[in-house]
């Protein structure tokens, strides 16, 4: 048996209506299923994250003790005119000790054609920054108000397809993290 791998899946936004979050859910619910793995879900909203990022005295003490605890992340962000939201923003400036080394995969969703591809591309110099290592593949979620239903499930008609590109992300990210594990990068 090997050791337990950590991953913290970010839910990228605290908008009303965000249908987003149907899809980090989704994400969190395939990582579940992977043996020696567990998952924390982090939804932003749960979280009182104070207005100024610089300050170091201001963070959030649960979510600085998740950031501390996982061995990688998944971020699952909606694209909001080609970019990243604020709070997903917020909660990445806050814990820029924690994130350092620590493998991190991508999935965007957009309620248009491209699936948030532009926002996974605008985080990449962002996390490059922060000194994380940036897994392939990424995972998107086009037309996400049309993915899943009122209750939050996928529809069987895009079910295969994306637990195929889900599973695909956690198998890199999980072996890039027993990898730095090992290699003594994280903890």
């Amino acid at each position: 048996m090997e050791e337990k791998i950590i991953i913290a899946v970010l839910a990228g936004t605290t908008r009303p209506l965000r249908e987003s979050i149907k899809a980090a859910r989704y994400v969190a619910q395939i990582g579940q299923t992977f043996a020696d793995v567990e998952i924390i879900f982090v939804d932003p909203i749960e979280y009182e994250f104070p207005n100024d990022g610089n300050d170091t005295e201001n963070k959030n003490p649960d979510y600085s003790a998740i950031t501390a605890k996982a061995d990688a992340f998944f971020i699952v962000t909606p694209e909001y005119n080609h970019g990243y939201p604020g709070s997903l923003k917020r909660m990445l400036d806050s814990e820029y000790a924690n994130y350092k080394h620590k493998p991190v995969a991508l999935a965007g969703a957009s309620n248009g054609p491209w699936g948030g591809v532009r926002v996974c591309e605008a985080l990449l110099p962002v996390l490059h920054r922060m000194g994380m290592v940036i897994i392939q593949p990424e995972v998107y979620f086009p037309r996400v108000q049309d993915i899943f239903d009122e209750e939050g499930k996928i529809k069987t008609t895009f079910a295969a397809l994306q637990e195929k590109n889900i599973r695909a992300s956690y198998q890199e990210l999980i072996w890039m993290a027993r990898t730095l594990k090992q290699g003594g990068a994280v903890h």
